[in-house]
């Protein structure tokens, strides 16, 4: 029998050649890490179920953001942890609250660094859910002035990016039209588009101490089975004024990332979320696979599947490892 012409092994021959023939990139300036910020003066409190992060004080926030930006990550994203919660989640939106104190602080001492600042109830209220809550269910419509009273906030303290995370109809809008008339046209919105009812969060909500107090999210965050129904958000969005769009989670819906960026062309970032993160180092510290690697793996698999820019929790972890020998 006549060998093939062509044998696809020649150009997987040599790291060189790997590098040279590769077609998806992956740099530290294309991922945002999360951190959440808590009251305190030196905070630095470990969460459990997300080995290698802690909630940390404004201080602390300021000298992780240091750290990342000398590793070339290309922004933070910042949870507030606040003081006490109320029924409308208040300090949210309070000038003096934790987010908007990091906010200045970064911006003070990380200039070059992105700063984004999410926008959502759920962590500042008592009952958890990510809106006002009437006769025990969210009301989408009073909800909206207090977000987008939120994102006011934030972009005065510093904010580069405005994400809003809590998926009520109509809140880009209001977010966008609140942004213009406070002066401040130029601040992007990213807005969670795509954003599913999954069980992927719960080390976050451990994190953020966010987790609902009766009920669900699923009233308004997506159906997992939908995928057609994110294309409708997203486009609802964009009319609406939203600059980049986000599919949360990442892993499960890959497909989702690939559609929303062949259909709209627009930027588009994924949240690669806290459950993603936690079986990764779960099965890295049991040695069931190789942490590093695997982060790395799945990383360039989002990207590959369209994003531009990866919400991560690894960022911290595999920035070092970008651009380097092959592992």
């Amino acid at each position: 029998m006549t060998f093939p012409t062509t044998r696809m092994r020649r150009l997987r021959a040599t790291p060189a050649l790997r590098a040279m023939t590769r077609e998806t990139a992956l740099e530290p300036a294309d991922l945002v890490a999360p951190l959440f910020v808590a009251h305190g003066d030196t905070a630095r409190r470990p969460i459990a179920s997300m080995p290698g992060h802690a909630q940390l004080s404004v201080a602390e926030t300021v000298r992780e953001a240091k750290t990342l930006a000398a590793m070339g990550v290309g922004g933070v994203i910042l949870f507030g942890i606040p003081k006490s919660k109320d029924a409308t989640g208040s300090e949210a939106y309070a000038e003096d609250g934790v987010v908007p104190r990091a906010l200045r602080a970064i911006k003070e001492s990380v200039p070059e660094l992105l700063l984004w600042a999410d926008v959502c109830l759920c962590e500042y209220t008592d009952h958890g859910h990510c809106g006002v809550v009437v006769d025990g269910r969210v009301d989408n419509d009073r909800t909206l002035p207090l977000l987008a009273r939120a994102a006011v906030t934030y972009a005065r303290a510093g904010a580069d990016l405005i994400a809003p995370s809590d998926m009520m109809d109509g809140r880009v809008g209001r977010i966008r039209g609140a942004l213009d008339e406070a002066g401040l046209t130029d601040t992007p919105i990213v807005a969670y588009s795509a954003k599913y009812a999954s069980a992927f969060y719960g080390p976050f909500r451990e994190a953020a101490e966010s987790a609902p107090q009766f009920g669900d999210r699923r009233g308004y965050q997506m159906d997992p089975a939908n995928g057609d129904e994110a294309l409708r958000e997203v486009a609802l969005d964009l009319d609406e004024g939203a600059d980049m769009v986000m599919v949360k989670p990442a892993l499960p819906y890959l497909d989702v990332i690939r559609r929303v960026k062949d259909r709209f062309g627009v930027p588009v970032a994924a949240y690669n979320v806290s459950g993603e993160y936690s079986m990764i180092r779960a099965a890295a510290e049991r040695g069931w696979l190789d942490g590093d690697r695997a982060a790395l793996e799945v990383l360039t698999a989002i990207r590959r599947a369209g994003a531009d820019v990866i919400l991560t929790y690894h960022a911290k972890e595999v920035a070092p490892l970008l651009g380097g020998e092959e592992r």
